[in-house]
Order: C-alpha cells, then structure tokens, then sequence
C-alpha cells in the first residue's frame, strides 16, 4: 500500500482514490469481535451492520446499529470483515465474501467518493453525479506504466494495463463498458479515449503538420468525435440528462511503437423515434436546442427558425431544457468539433440546415380534401421553408407527399394518402433524414481519423445502451437487452467456461462450479430460426399481417415451450404489454403495437426520388444507395446498395451486432461495470435494492467468486522458471539438463509459500489470486538483496582501492615526518652549523 508520499503523485485527486496512512492505521486498531460481528437480512435495507446477542434452534438474533432487535434463520446472517479490509480496493481479498460485505465496500468507499473498486478480475465504478479531480493530466501521468497492484483502482488504470498487454503480448485488447441507463458509461468511455489520446500521443511534428492544414491533430480529433456525437446521438431521459441514444464502438488503432496510429467509430441502433416523439420528462436530441440557444444567432436566420422549441412540435413533446446542460456552450462544442474534424464548409452547413428541414418537418399541416379521404397542404409556407433548406422545389415536395407515385407490376401509379398517411410519412422522412445524417458524419469522422499510417494492434472501448426496463417497452429496448444478454454470455464465457476448459485442458483437479448463468435459452428464444425476430422478419414479407397475427404466431411458437416467454401481468394502471421475457436483470414486458412497421420502415419514395435530385450535394449522397423495393416488400434499409435483398432493421440489427461479438471474440477484454447508486441523481446516497439488484444480474458476485475458488494467475513454465530462479537459484541442478516444469516444481517446493495454493498444469503454473503478488514481492525482495550485495561488492572493491591509495600516502607522510623530525632535531647541532657554513 502506497504512503502518503507516494500518494503525492496523484495531486489532488490522492484523497479519492485511495484511505490515508492515518486511517489506515486506525482501522487497524479498532476493537473488533469477530465472532459477533455480523451483517443481517433486513427487510428494509436488504443488509443491516450489527451485533450477535444469541443464537439457538437455528434462529439468531440481531442488534443493528440502528437499535432494532431482529430476529432471523441462521442463513440470513453472514459474517463481518475486520476492520483492515474497510473500504478495500479489491473485494476479491476479502477474508468473507458475501452480499452484503460487497455492498458495504462499495457504500463505504462512494461515501468517501472513491468510486473505483476492483472486484476480481474487473473494475466497479459508481456515478458520483457530481465532479471529482480524479482526471487531471497528473492523474494520467500517475497511472502510466503502473502495475494493477501497483496503483489504486481507476478506469486509467484499466487502460493502462490493457495499452501495456497490447505491447507486451502483441494481441487486441477491448474495454467493455456496461451498465444500466444513467450509470456513466459515456463518462468512463471518454476518460479511456483520454487517457490513450495523451500517452500514445505523436510527436511535435506531426502537430505542426495538423495545424498547417487548420486540422486538428489525431488525439484532438479522436477526442472531438464525442462533443459531435453527443450533440446529435445524446439527449435528456428520465434517468439521465445526457443519455446516450445509441451505442458505439470506438477501435483506437496503434503502431508497433505503441503511438496512435488512426481510430474508426461503428455506431448501433440511434433511437430515430426520439426526433419525432419525446416522452413528457424527457428531450429530444441535444442538436435541436442547441441551434434554437440563439449562441450563434445567423443560425436562426439561415434556419428560418425561432429560439422557442415550443414552436417545432418535434421537438417540444417534453422538457425543453436541461438544468445541467448550457444549450448555448455546448453549440459553440459542437461547432468547433465539427471544424476540427475537417467536414467542409459545404457540409457544416448541410449539417445545420437539414437539422432546421427536420425541425420544420413538423410544423407541415395536411388537411383532408372535402367529400374525399384525399389529404391536402394546408398552407405552403412550412413547405416552402423544409424545400428551401434542403435544396427542392416546395410544390414538388407536397405533390410527392399526398400523391406519391408507387409500382404496381411494371407501371407506377399516382396513389392518394389520407391525412394520417401522409402525417406518418412527413415522419418517417424526418426519422430517415436525420439517421442517415448521423451514421454519414461517423463515416465521415472515420474517414478523418483513418490516417493511412501503418498499423498494428487495437484497443476496441464499447459504450452501449445498458438494459432497460420501462413501462412501455417496444422493439427498441428489445435491441437494446439482447444486445446486453449477448454482452453477459460474452462476460460469462470469457471469465467463467473459458476459465474452466483451461483449468481442464491443463490437467488440473477442478470442481465444474455452475453459476446459474447461462444465457444461452434466452439468446437462443430471441435469435434462432422461429424466434422472435425470425417470426418478426417472416411477417414483414406478408403484406397482410398484421400485429395480431405477429403476437399469435409468437404465441404459438413460444408460448409453454419456452420457460423464458411468458405471458404478461401487468400491473392496474401500467401500459398494456404483449408477452413477458425473462431476461438475465430482470422480467420485461413487451408491446408490440407497431413493430412490423417499424421493422420495415417504409419511406414514400417518391419524396426519396426529389432527395436523390436535390442540388445539395450531402442530401443527394445520404440516399443515393437507396433503392425502391416491389410494392409488398416495403422499403429497404438505405446502407444497402440496389438490387440487394430486403433486409429489416432487425435484419441489419443482428447482422451488426453478430460483427461487433466477432470483434471482440478476437480480443482480450477488460471489463467495467457502472453501477448506478440511486433513482434520484442524489451525490452520496446509495439506494440497497437498485444497487444489489445491478449487483447480481451484472455478475459481480460470480465474478469474485471463481476469481477466490478458480486460479486467477498463469504463467507458463520457461517463464516462470526466468522470472523467479532468482528466489532459490540452488534448487535447479547446474551441470545437468532439466526441463522447465520440473524446474518449476522443485523451485516452487523450496520456496516458502502455502503450496494449496497452486496447481501445476501440462504447459503453466496456476496461482490463487494475490500468490502471484506475495511471488512478486519475494522476488523484490531477493533483486532487492542481491543489488544489495553487489553493490556492495563494488563499493569494497572501490574503497580497497581507496584505502590502497591512503596506506601509499600514510607511508609517504611517514618518511616525510621522519626526516622533518630529523631535522629539526641536528638543526642546532654545531657540526650541522658549520656543515651549513661551508657547504658550496
């Protein structure tokens, strides 16, 4: 553990990650009974801190700090840590692993703000909601080759340990950010990015390059993708004010010096409904009010727009403010980004004035003809303002909007819209326009941020929608919890079935531990051929289907053959739900109003046509690639080029997400869990239940859990026999051939450990976790011996010298004395006067 001075490193940040050398020593000195000290099932709290007064007939009672007197089965207590594991920076070390110890830890350290904790083989952090100094450039400097042991818990030191495995074992590594909603992953997905962005940075050079060309360099470019992003793909919800809408994973490329070479960004599932429709807490996109903020006031001239978003009913569905966002900051952000990122002044502007088309999308009013279902433009006025910006003719616009041209065999006919049709198809155009402009400045971006340079290995940083249960619950949160369920078995199969068909390729004794964490029926339930997108996608091809026959045949299918799908109950007051899945975090209720349409996402293609034509330049690329279907088959998804197949949005979803788990199949992951601490945004608080629910369906316990019964720690026989001979180099015969293993088992048998502790594997030596480190420390120890004695040896060998010298000039000083003495002896002597007078 670091001292207070070494701690100075840290600058102010020191107090937040880590306890005091004086609290330290207190805890250890507190009176502590290990035989009473119990935490207790509390029905309120979950877990109560309290003291043991009896026990008999398999009841205990309990005294919680609070005074009350509890009385509960004897499995509903468990047992205290002493104090010197009090706010632990690894809860794998603890003596007592249970529940309510790990709440605690957490509790205790998010009190003292240290948000960071380890837990196994992974790092738990909490949202602070509130600014902590914990990444200042210090801090960065701080974490820079630093061993995990080495440095107290942090997101830098993640990233750090991942930079160095990449150098070191010259493999991709990924850093998987999850959480529920609200929990701060975006937060902690930056920090990684700032954090490679100043320690791999590139040499002076090439910033005077960048700046030449009024760029930025690749790290400021890299980090100026988020305020870009943000503004477009980030907006307020209930839970959190600055949520992401869509899940990304940012690929930082480096050279084989380790320095930044280029990055590339893939975006999933922007949530476009937000553009049109906004529940009443909640906002649209950032971009919106951030243009109405009037920062930037020739914004609103060119727009045609007011700085009232009440006035753009897309828009203003909810809130229209956020008290923790500056609207009038963050465009200035926004803006600047967009000219680091090098777009053209053409496209800046393209960018501005399609986000006012779709703002006054939703100001078009239709009425209906009189004595027809014919709709008609109420006015043109809006019209004329949407063609303007977007380059087309107003009256071209409305034709193609009530009376747009479809094909029928051969031929296209001219077919009417009701007002309804044509209010869904304005809607749809808007969703379409505004998605596609997202996903064409990320292409954009990655054009900017593919420097052509050589490189070598990657660091993939996955930021994705946590899991989300709300009280309506439509095919976008079923996109959003598969991809979370894919994520889990991903974090299962890596940390606990990978784990174990190691231990067995090895040859070692091991105990199959089953986690009851097998996702594999739920995954399998949504996924296979006659799941629930299989039967989602063969529906969209009938063009008579409707959503009851969608819910029969999943009913059909499913229903009492799946334990997972379920029938709903929903609660009096709730919204009506469809069917029930029972996922890994929880049971989901699903409706299912819409999702055929949804799935299709059919846009009138006539208005489509007027797009491609149009003589903006970026409005005509964003649909070139997009191709008119036969009339049954609705529309295609715009990323495919023409005379491709139909493909679904769920098509294109698990075709995406089955790339991105090929991704990070190929890579090392980190893994990083945000926990959110209470509903209310509360700095400090901590709810139990919220906490201790995320605790379990995110699998940090079971991650402790086989990180203390598993063997955490491997390192392969020549390795091993290399790194630690030094600790009893007499235990290896000299003079004979040995091969590694047996030489690692005669070193570790002659060394001074506790040998239930490993395992000896056909290629490595296994360690129970912290061995490793108590190996690494005994062979500090021994450098620290031997440099001793070299250093020694040098020193006698140079004071030998040394002294040599001094007895040469000790034996001069002799002689000299000597005859000085002599002489003043016979000075005065009278032969020696007359020597003196009659000497030549």
């Amino acid at each position: 553990m670091s001292s207070d001075a070494e701690m100075a490193v840290y600058g102010l940040a020191a107090p937040f990650l880590r306890k005091s050398e004086k609290e330290r020593i207190e805890a250890q000195n507190k009176p502590f009974d290990a035989k009473t000290s119990v935490f207790v099932a509390d029905p309120k709290e979950s877990y109560a801190k309290g003291t043991l007064a009896s026990k008999e007939g398999g009841k205990a009672t309990v005294k919680t700090e609070g005074g009350q007197t509890l009385t509960v089965k004897d499995d509903q207590i468990f047992p205290m840590n002493p104090p010197k594991f009090d706010k632990i920076e690894d809860m794998a070390m603890m003596t007592h692993l249970n529940e309510p110890a790990v709440l605690y830890n957490l509790k205790e350290r998010y009190a003292a703000w240290m948000i960071y904790t380890y837990s196994g083989l992974f790092c738990v952090t909490v949202n602070p909601y509130k600014w902590l100094p914990v990444y200042n450039p210090e801090v960065v400097n701080a974490y820079r080759g630093k061993k995990r042991q080495e440095a107290p818990p942090h997101i830098f030191s993640i990233s750090d340990n991942a930079y160095q495995a990449m150098l070191t074992d010259r493999e991709n590594q990924s850093i998987l950010i999850t959480g529920e909603s609200g929990a701060g992953k975006t937060v902690n997905t930056k920090r990684v990015i700032q954090y490679f962005a100043t320690i791999a940075a590139v040499g002076d050079k090439k910033k005077e390059e960048a700046a030449a060309k009024n760029k930025g360099t690749l790290e400021d470019q890299i980090i100026q993708a988020n305020p870009l992003l943000e503004a477009f793909g980030n907006a307020k919800t209930v839970r959190n004010d600055n949520s992401s809408r869509f899940g990304k994973f940012i690929r930082i490329h480096f050279a084989t010096n380790g320095k930044l070479a280029s990055a590339d960004i893939e975006t999933y599932l922007l949530e476009k409904s937000r553009v049109t429709f906004q529940l009443k807490a909640e906002r649209s996109y950032h971009i919106f009010y951030q243009i109405c903020s009037n920062k930037k006031p020739e914004l609103i001239d060119m727009l045609l727009i007011t700085t009232n978003p009440y006035d753009f009913p897309f828009v203003s569905h909810g809130e229209i403010t956020v008290a923790s966002i500056d609207d009038a900051e963050e465009l200035l952000a926004t803006d600047s980004a967009i000219d680091i990122l090098g777009f053209t002044a053409e496209e800046k502007l393209s960018i501005y004035k399609l986000t006012g088309a779709v703002m006054h999308y939703g100001n078009m009013k239709f009425k209906q003809k009189q004595r027809e279902e014919q709709a008609e433009p109420e006015g043109t006025e809006v019209a004329d303002k949407a063609a303007y910006l977007m380059c087309l003719n107003s009256a071209d616009l409305l034709k193609a909007l009530c009376y747009p041209r479809v094909k029928v065999g051969n031929e296209y006919v001219t077919k009417g819209q009701t007002v309804q049709q044509v209010y869904n198809n304005v809607g749809a155009l808007g969703k379409a326009v505004y998605e596609k402009m997202f996903l064409w400045m990320v292409t954009r971006i990655n054009e900017m941020l593919d420097t052509k340079q050589p490189r070598q290995f990657f660091i993939g940083v996955l930021d994705i929608a946590g899991f989300e249960i709300f009280d309506y619950n439509s095919l976008e949160q079923l996109c959003i919890n598969f991809t979370n369920e894919k994520l889990q078995q991903f974090f299962n199969h890596h940390m606990f079935v990978l784990e174990q068909e190691e231990y067995k390729k090895e040859g070692i004794e091991w105990e199959f531990i089953d986690f009851g964490m097998d996702l594999a029926a739920c995954i399998e339930l949504i996924e296979k051929p006659m799941g629930i997108f299989s039967i989602l996608e063969e529906e969209c091809m009938f063009p008579k289907a409707t959503d009851t026959s969608f819910k029969n045949k999943l009913y059909d299918q499913h229903l009492g053959k799946s334990n997972n799908f379920q029938k709903p109950k929903p609660a009096k007051g709730k919204a009506e739900a469809h069917f029930s899945l029972i996922h890994y975090a929880g049971t989901v209720d699903y409706n299912i109003s819409g999702w055929l349409d949804k799935n299709k996402d059919p846009l009138n293609e006539t208005v489509i046509g007027l797009y491609q034509k149009s003589s903006m330049k970026t409005l005509a690329n964003l649909f070139s690639s997009y191709s008119a279907t036969d009339a049954e088959g609705g529309s295609k998804k715009g990323s495919k080029k023409k005379g491709s197949s139909f493909q679904t949005v769920s098509a294109l979803f698990r075709e995406n997400l089955n790339k991105l788990m090929s991704n990070l199949r190929t890579t090392h992951p980190h893994f990083v869990r945000c926990l959110i601490p209470n509903e209310t945004k509360t700095p400090g608080a901590m709810d139990h239940h919220l906490v201790l629910h995320q605790l379990r369906c995110n699998g940090v316990l079971e991650g402790i859990r086989i990180c203390r019964k598993g063997f955490p720690s491997r390192i392969a026989y020549a390795d091993f026999k290399q790194r630690y001979k030094i600790l009893n180099a007499s235990a290896i015969p000299e003079g004979q051939f040995i091969d590694s293993k047996k030489a690692s088992e005669k070193l570790l048998g002659s060394i001074d450990v506790d040998h239930t502790q490993y395992r000896f594997g056909h290629t490595k030596v296994f360690f129970k976790a912290g061995l490793l480190g108590t190996l690494e420390e005994m062979r500090d120890d021994r450098l620290v011996h031997v440099i001793k004695r070299t250093q020694a040896l040098f020193r006698g060998y140079l004071m030998r010298v040394e002294f040599k010298k001094v007895m040469e000039r000790r034996e001069a000083l002799f002689t000299i004395q000597y005859n000085i003495r002599s002489f003043m002896n016979v000075k005065h002597w009278p032969w020696m006067k007359l020597y003196f007078k009659i000497k030549p």
